[in-house]
């Protein structure tokens, strides 16, 4: 049995990592977050230590490091805002323990470079969460494309319109410092997928950057993807409107829609279970796609270029 601790633990994603170190065996030891509203932790264990300040929290890490019996943790599992991936990701492998972090990793692939530096010198590992390269339909796909021989470049489409209220520009999300723009907040997952599925990136060209929404075209290594983004509600196809949805994702390529709707409630579990067989997605593997956002959240628009998507051609 592994001891984890957690940060970000009252988090919209935190369950997901909580039910994944339950599913695996193993045992949450301690948690961090500013906020309180942690009961969801009962469900697992009355025995988690709990602390909404962090110098507080690293003082238990590092007792439990040096406690006579060595109950010291194994893994830390990171699930708070992006801009504190970076010292999150720090005080694991200072701790001489793993990392576990929801993407992005870290904002700037320089950033990226100084934690491998580290890892090198750490006994422990940092694993980045992209659960979409676990998800057996993308599996499938990714087999079925390896084994073709394209003439010439597939034509991609991705389009995720996310509908998000007034909170979402007044919470960290909405700070690009802190987010890193709706690219890297919500596309990041996407994109990594992409570029798993269709090679590394050629080029990339930016057509529309704005709070709410964003669009570009990707050269990819076998792909020519046009992309948009959105958290505007307004973007939403009528048809999906009208059912009272909130969320539109379509990707397909050459006329064939990529169908992963579904499957999605254990993947975080595959994650660790992968990750605790001696895989993993380490650093190098999230590296495409941070140097990917990172530089078209810095591209400048072209405004006077035609618009390659959809949804956005005049």
């Amino acid at each position: 049995m592994k001891h984890f601790a957690i940060t970000g633990v009252a988090g919209y994603i935190a369950p997901r990592h909580l039910q994944a170190i339950n599913d695996t065996g193993n045992r949450l030891v301690a948690a961090l977050d500013p906020n309180d509203s942690v009961g969801i932790l009962d469900r697992y264990s009355q025995d988690v230590a709990f602390f909404t300040e962090f110098e507080r929290f690293d003082r238990h890490l590092e007792r439990l490091k040096r406690s006579p019996d060595r109950k010291e943790v194994d893994y830390l599992t990171i699930c708070t805002p992006n801009y504190l991936h970076d010292a999150h990701i720090r005080l694991a492998l200072r701790l001489g323990c793993s990392a576990i972090c929801e993407k992005p990793l870290v904002a700037t692939p320089w950033q990226l470079d100084a934690l491998a530096e580290l890892e090198a010198e750490s006994p422990g590992r940092i694993y980045n969460v992209l659960q979409l390269r676990v998800h057996e339909s993308i599996i499938e796909l990714k087999k079925k494309l390896d084994a073709q021989k394209p003439e010439k470049k597939y034509q991609v489409e991705l389009t995720y319109i996310t509908s998000r209220g007034p909170w979402y520009h007044y919470s960290w999300k909405g700070n690009t410092d802190k987010s890193g723009g709706i690219a890297t907040n919500i596309g990041i997952h996407f994109f990594d997928m992409l570029s798993w599925l269709f090679g590394e990136v050629e080029h990339s060209e930016l057509y529309l950057s704005e709070p709410k929404k964003m669009s570009g075209l990707l050269e990819l290594k076998n792909a020519e993807v046009r992309w948009f983004l959105s958290i505007d509600r307004n973007d939403l196809p009528a048809e999906v409107a009208e059912k009272g949805q909130t969320t539109y994702r379509s990707i397909n390529y050459d006329g064939e829609e990529i169908e992963f709707s579904g499957g999605f409630t254990d993947l975080h579990t595959r994650v660790y279970e992968d990750i605790l067989a001696g895989g993993g997605f380490g650093v190098e593997i999230a590296r495409p796609s941070i140097e990917l956002v990172h530089n078209i959240r810095n591209s400048p628009v072209l405004t006077n270029r035609k618009h390659p998507h959809r949804f956005l051609i005049t």
